[in-house]
């Protein structure tokens, strides 16, 4: 039996995945299966993968399906840079206009709506896609595509939305969290599990310890259009910790996605 391990193909997911010779060496047992954040909460919610740095907000959707990683998380330091809406008018005249949400994360998606309208009180019109298009009042993109759009300034406004909840809630934003299916917890499978995410941990330090090479590695397999030192300087704001502060935070999400009938009921945070 495999442990079958969601991978992510974005930026931010680079020092989860990056040794890939190492992974192919130390894990026979496992298989990687490729697919953005909202593919991978479908296949956790299916059964078809039993773990991945998925958006957070996958555990909420199906309430004692899943535990997650006390350890491990996506999150930042105030800033993400990576999930942001880009738009042609200030944020505070977006109600009635036409917003568009990205199709690769239910977490951004869910962030953004609890922005616009428990913060700031608005009801714009929502479309979804994965891209902005020139109809679009404004975008929500996450990313590579954010990190892409950053570097074109098409839009007249842009509002980091890790920055937007930090200054509203006090406290660093969860947008990924290691979801687990407690399948994964089985007699057969749970040594696996156990050793891939000590494996994850010193994935981490290794990328942090080695930023050109283990990008070097990364961008081989999933290059972008980005130059290189915006791409190093992207890890300054990235922190995988998942700290008291951010499991309060994500809490206090979870809460406020249930209360707007964007989650399932809300849960107490459960982990191994």
């Amino acid at each position: 039996m495999k442990l079958r391990v969601g991978r992510i193909p974005f930026l931010v997911c680079a020092p989860f995945f990056h040794d890939f010779h190492s992974w192919e060496e130390d894990f026979a047992d496992v298989e990687f299966v490729d697919g953005s954040p909202s593919v991978h909460c479908a296949g956790l919610k299916a059964g078809s993968i039993h773990l991945s740095p998925a958006s957070s907000i996958t555990f909420a959707q199906k309430p004692g399906a899943f535990v997650l990683s006390s350890r491990l998380c996506t999150s930042c330091s105030f800033e993400v840079r990576s999930v942001k809406l880009f738009s042609k008018f200030p944020i505070e005249s977006l109600s009635g206009r036409r917003v568009r949400l990205t199709s690769q994360s239910q977490t951004s998606v869910a962030l953004l709506r609890i922005l616009l309208e428990e913060r700031f009180g608005l009801k714009p019109e929502y479309i979804t896609g994965l891209d902005a298009e020139g109809t679009d009042d404004a975008c929500l993109l996450i990313g590579n595509l954010a990190l892409e759009e950053n570097e074109r300034h098409r839009f007249a406004y842009s509002y980091d939305l890790a920055s937007l909840w930090q200054e509203w809630q006090g406290l660093p934003f969860v947008f990924g969290a290691w979801v687990i299916s407690k399948d994964a917890l089985s007699p057969e499978l749970r040594p696996i599990l156990d050793r891939y995410l000590q494996k994850t941990e010193e994935s981490i330090e290794k990328f942090r310890g080695d930023v050109s090479g283990s990008l070097d590695r990364w961008l081989e397999r999933y290059p972008v259009q980005l130059p290189r030192p915006v791409i190093e300087d992207y890890y300054r704001v990235l922190d995988y910790r998942f700290t008291p502060e951010r499991k309060e935070s994500l809490s206090i999400f979870f809460k406020i996605a249930a209360r707007m009938g964007l989650s399932g009921v809300a849960k107490e945070l459960e982990f191994i």
